[in-house]
């Protein structure tokens, strides 16, 4: 593409349309520049007409972004695991071009452009800087060292910045260490000597904002690219000018300029945010260079104490609150928390930082009731370890560290006052019962599955009897609603402490406010209830359907009725306990009400998927009530099918990808739950699963293998009349070719064998050994080999030893005999699983016979030795980890991920029901081959293991059968 008069107005004319509000205009021209991007010198003709100021302004910040993304796409690779493949990379020629324009471009256009373009050489130097792009850094530090327009420095150091942060969180490696010294050698000088320059600056302009602000700027995006280039380890520059950076950061923390303070209570001030920044370094070295920053600690501890001391509770200081707060949680649990050991400080932090910082704000209340998705996401969640609230109780975590016995002491008298101040006046004081609340549940120590435990600083029994129960048996569910959250909350986080009995009790109360007005309370009571369900008494659930029955109909309309409220159609708390109580209670008389709640939702949802947890629980719910009523009752199948089918068919006509996965593994739990034959409707639908494009998006594989079980052993002599079995083991044959999905052919495979006759499959026996092998020869992983040993091992046991070794040798003559010595024998004793073992041991055991007879003697130990080993050794005695290495260019781009229903999950089939114990199977095999042919065995049994040996004699002598 060459820079004409004419590409400058058609490109203009593009890049105005892509802002216009009509949809149509605006389609065009993004599409007319989707085809123009693949023109060789597209992106040097952005760039001239972007740098060209007689050009609109519009216009060239249109380029600008444009230009960002058509970096951000095209820099890579086709290699790249992240680059589309659609899109046509950028050439090496023009990269260089780009990459001699950017810094001096960058730096010469107005702020909003050169953030864009900032970004844009941010994404180039991740994969060319240092090694493929060694002019960038002496270009940045060249243009810092010569710039005197703060606008400039700032936009240098702003690129500096996103190119440094990939040394922050990178873990460690030779060439990560490499580009770090190469960035620290040509950078950290020039760092230094700008912020120590920049900080002469601020001394002698206290009060002309238009200096002050740009520097105060500068010094931030200096202590930014400190933290970047000191987060792997300390580099020696950096320790031999500690004094220099120190002495600077103590100097900031104590700053105080009236003039740059923010009068906007919600925008943070520029001197805050440069605080903020050195407090992030200091925790940094504190925490990774403890040793050396030792003499500067009781400086900044005092710096960061009177800080917090004038600290407002503005949410316009929430970033320096929680900062400067986690530095001292830092020190508090170092071998320097003395500095915390007098009461009377321990008393001031707690009462002047702790507190404070805790009680609810007006902020908070708002995001309670104006945007309950962030207030539950901060919450509850654990998402919000940057607020206030979280961060000052993990300072009392880190005192108790040490001083346990004193801040439980201090923090249980704080409590009661809170409480007793509550009781006084609870209409006026009900932020103290909040406060005292919040920190009970915070402090406590957590299990996963069970929540709290319990906690030093109240009786979990009493508090829970004297000030939760009366919150949740107030009758107005909708009075105090941030109480009742907090009070619905230390009921899940202490579930487990409370008695059955009492929870059963308050079980209405908790149904009731599944249908308060406020959203966080409902919630919060779904989530309640959820959580209590789930819970368990070592195996057994808490809670039974029997304890659920005289609660279930007024539950399940609640719940129902609880997604009609505002802003909670999609609530994913909601959905996800309607799924649990399906799960658990006896839901049959209330099936089909269930139901048709469930699929009008579901059809709502497929017209948008916005919301993925809701909808995954959502399939859940729908599985389990599948579950739940057809498998105990086939009739109702037919209900279920008129309801789900027709949703299920706008799922795969639509082609909404998001769900297909979920819709194959439902109808197959359908399929499952018929009794033969299937239906007409079933039957015509078995082609289209076969169609190549299905199986082509990795996540519709599982559930579409799933499906193809479900027909195989529900229709197979439909399948076989249908002249249908070549397709199957054509989806067989691609899934087995990839390291990714050969689990999931032999899946196929498997239940082809197990479901159709041997007639039947003879003439493809061949064929599918034939592929078996090539795939064992050139690409053989242990996956692989476990999968084909148990695939065999099946045949065996369901059409005999002689029909797998004849099929086997057709392909060629004693090719049996040498997979069983060198893939069978060695690898059987790897298998997993209680089922698999049973199988491969049997079929083993079956073979012993065929071989004896067909003089294969010189075989029969090595098998017999492994068979012995599978059953008598422990698994991690007889079983190395092996980690497959996944197929890169088979997952290359975005593919959507397969979401497993655990409701829906396939019953595992026992092959072998009749065999009640291999080891008992096995000793009477050789008992019967010792008695047919005797004199064989004992050779055999002489070149086994010792410890085999032994553990053979043992087997036998238990069982009484004599093999000598």
């Amino acid at each position: 593409m060459q820079y004409t008069e004419e590409t400058v107005k058609t490109l203009s004319s593009c890049f105005l349309q892509t802002l216009a509000p009509n949809p149509e205009p605006r389609k065009q021209a993004e599409s007319f520049l989707k085809q123009v991007a693949d023109q060789p010198g597209y992106g040097i003709t952005i760039l001239r007409l972007l740098s060209d100021p007689l050009v609109d302004a519009q216009v060239r910040q249109g380029a600008a972004v444009n230009f960002k993304n058509h970096v951000k796409y095209r820099w890579a690779t086709p290699l790249d695991p992240d680059f589309p493949p659609a899109l046509n990379p950028i050439q090496d020629p023009e990269k260089e071009q780009i990459k001699g324009l950017m810094v001096t471009l960058m730096l010469s256009t107005p702020p909003k452009i050169q953030s864009q373009l900032s970004e844009a050489l941010s994404i180039m130097s991740q994969h060319d800087f240092p090694s493929k792009w060694q002019t960038l850094l002496p270009e940045l530090v060249v243009s810092l060292q010569s710039a005197t327009d703060y606008n400039i420095i700032n936009g240098i150091l702003q690129t500096s910045n996103s190119i440094f942060k990939r040394f922050r969180y990178q873990y460690k490696s030779n060439e990560l260490f490499a580009d770090l010294k190469y960035c620290l050698d040509g950078f950290a000088a020039p760092l230094l000597e700008i912020f120590l320059k920049t900080g002469q600056v601020i001394g002698s302009s206290s009060e002309n904002l238009a200096i002050l602000k740009p520097a105060l700027e500068c010094q931030r995006l200096s202590c930014r690219i400190f933290y970047s280039l000191n987060f792997q380890e300390l580099p020696e520059f950096f320790e031999n000018h500690m004094a220099e950076w120190m002495g600077e950061f103590h100097k900031y923390l104590i700053y105080t300029n009236p003039h740059v303070q923010e009068t906007d209570p919600e925008k943070t001030s520029v001197i805050d945010e440069l605080k903020a920044a050195i407090c992030e370094n200091i925790n940094l070295y504190m925490e990774k260079n403890e040793e050396e920053f030792q003499g500067y600690l009781g400086q900044f501890a005092t710096d960061v104490w009177s800080l917090l001391m004038s600290v407002s509770i503005s949410t316009s200081q929430d970033w320096l609150a929680t900062t400067a707060i986690k530095f001292l949680t830092t020190v508090s649990k170092s071998v320097h928390h003395k500095l915390f050991s007098d009461p009377a400080t321990l008393k001031q932090i707690s009462e002047s930082i702790v507190i404070p910082n805790v009680r609810i704000r007006d902020e908070d209340e708002e995001l309670f009731e104006m945007n309950h998705v962030e207030y539950i996401r901060r919450d509850v969640e654990g998402s919000d370890m940057d607020t206030r609230r979280r961060i000052a109780c993990e300072l009392v975590k880190g005192l108790s560290t040490h001083y346990r016995e004193q801040v439980t002491s201090m923090f249980s008298g704080y409590l009661q006052n809170m409480i007793q101040e509550y009781a006084a006046n609870p209409a006026q004081n009900w932020k103290a019962k909040d406060c005292a609340l919040y920190l009970i549940v915070t402090l406590a120590p957590r299990q996963a599955s069970l929540g709290a435990t319990g906690t030093d600083l109240v009786n979990i029994e009493q508090f829970f009897d004297s000030q939760i129960v009366p919150e949740l048996r107030v009758q107005d569910v909708n009075s105090n609603a941030v109480l009742k959250a907090d009070a619905l909350k230390f009921f899940t986080t202490f579930r487990s402490q409370i008695r059955k009995q009492l929870t059963l009790e308050l079980m209405p109360q908790l149904i009731g406010f599944l249908v308060a007005e406020s959203n966080v309370v409902h919630s919060y009571a779904a989530l309640c209830i959820e959580k209590l369900l789930a819970l368990k008494d070592g195996k057994q659930l808490r809670y039974t359907a029997a304890d659920l029955a005289p609660f279930l109909q007024p539950l399940l309309t609640n719940l129902f009725s609880a997604l009609k409220l505002p802003e909670s159609q999609e609530n994913s708390y909601i959905m996800r306990c309607i799924m649990r109580v399906l799960s658990i209670a006896d839901a049959g008389p209330f099936a089909p009400q269930c139901l048709a709640e469930l699929t009008g939702i579901l059809a709502e949802v497929c017209k948008n998927p916005s919301n993925p947890s809701f909808n995954h629980y959502l399939f859940e719910a729908v599985a389990a009530l599948v579950k739940k009523a057809c498998e105990r009752d086939p009739e109702q199948v037919t209900v279920f099918e008129n309801m789900l089918l027709p949703v299920f068919q706008s799922v795969l006509e639509q082609d909404v990808t998001e769900f297909a996965p979920y819709v194959f593994q439902i109808m197959a739990q359908l399929i499952e739950s018929r009794m033969p034959p299937l239906p007409p409707n079933y039957i015509a639908f078995f082609p289209p699963l076969l169609t190549p494009i299905l199986w082509q998006r990795q996540a519709n594989v599982p559930g579409l293998v799933r499906l193809l079980q479900a027909y195989l052993q529900k229709a197979p002599q439909e399948i076989n009349q249908g002249n249908q079995l070549p397709q199957v083991l054509g989806v067989f044959e691609k899934l087995v070719a990839s390291k990714n999905t050969d689990h999931q052919g032999f899946f196929i495979l498997n239940t082809v064998i197990e479901n159709v006759s041997f007639e039947v499959l003879s003439p493809y026996m061949g064929q599918i050994w034939t592929i078996l092998f090539s795939r064992l020869q050139y690409r053989s992983t242990g996956k692989f080999i476990k999968s084909l040993i148990i695939f065999a091992s099946l045949f065996v046991v369901k059409h005999g030893p002689s029909k797998v070794i004849d099929t086997v040798n057709s392909v060629q003559p004693n090719l049996f005999l040498s997979i069983l010595d060198n893939v069978w024998s060695p690898n059987l004793s790897s298998i997993t699983g209680e089922t698999e073992i049973k199988l491969c041991a049997v079929a083993a055991s079956m073979l012993f016979t065929p071989l004896l007879e067909g003089s294969a003697t010189p075989y029969c130990g090595k098998l017999l030795n492994s068979v012995v080993t599978l059953l008598v050794k422990p698994e991690e005695e007889r079983v190395d980890e092996e980690q497959d290495v996944p197929d890169l260019d088979e997952v290359v781009g975005y593919t959507a991920v397969y979401a497993q229903l655990h409701n829906s999950s396939k019953a595992e089939d026992d092959p072998l029901k009749d065999v009640k114990d291999p080891k008992e199977f096995l000793a009477k095999t050789l008992g019967g081959v010792s008695s047919q042919q005797p004199g064989k065995l004992p050779s055999i049994i002489q070149g086994l293991e010792p410890s085999n040996q032994t553990a053979l004699g043992h087997l036998c002598s238990t069982f009484r059968i004599s093999i000598v």
